[in-house]
């Protein structure tokens, strides 16, 4: 097995150290290779490819520290065609949430969330998305969500 170094903040490395011992891990490695996966298979729902989606995806950065707000605007006009509406909302005294409504392909929604979460500073993204053309389907169980926290 190849080894790889990754940085993260000590914070970060504590929560997954923790989350470890709670839950059952040989270590950090089998940790990271199971969000690897989970993440990297995250897109590959074969129901969901090529078909009409809606979606919400949910953001949310601290304003006082971070160029995050304007990288989300840049982020909205760069895929007006997929980004059907946005609301930004103030949470709290230093936070901001940015929710996203969006219509498209599997891709192009994968695209832009990837896009966000590569966005510095970022805490979370959240979103879930739906088939258009699959409404009863989807109210019975087969809506897809994932979430993605980053260490505060």
């Amino acid at each position: 097995m190849t080894v790889v170094s990754v940085s993260m903040p000590e914070s970060l490395l504590n929560r997954l150290d923790e989350f470890a011992d709670e839950h059952g891990y040989t270590g950090r490695s089998e940790v990271v290779r199971e969000a690897s996966r989970n993440l990297l298979g995250e897109f590959e729902d074969k129901r969901l490819e090529d078909r009409r989606l809606i979606g919400v995806i949910t953001v949310l950065f601290n304003y006082e520290t971070s160029a995050a707000e304007q990288r989300m605007m840049q982020l909205r006009h760069e895929h007006e065609g997929l980004v059907t509406s946005n609301v930004h909302n103030h949470v709290g005294d230093h936070y901001c949430m940015e929710l996203f409504i969006v219509e498209g392909q599997l891709d192009e929604i994968s695209t832009f969330v990837g896009k966000i979460r590569a966005t510095k500073d970022t805490l979370s993204v959240d979103y879930s998305v739906i088939p258009v053309d699959d409404f009863d389907g989807a109210l019975d169980g087969h809506s897809h969500g994932h979430s993605h926290g980053e260490d505060e």
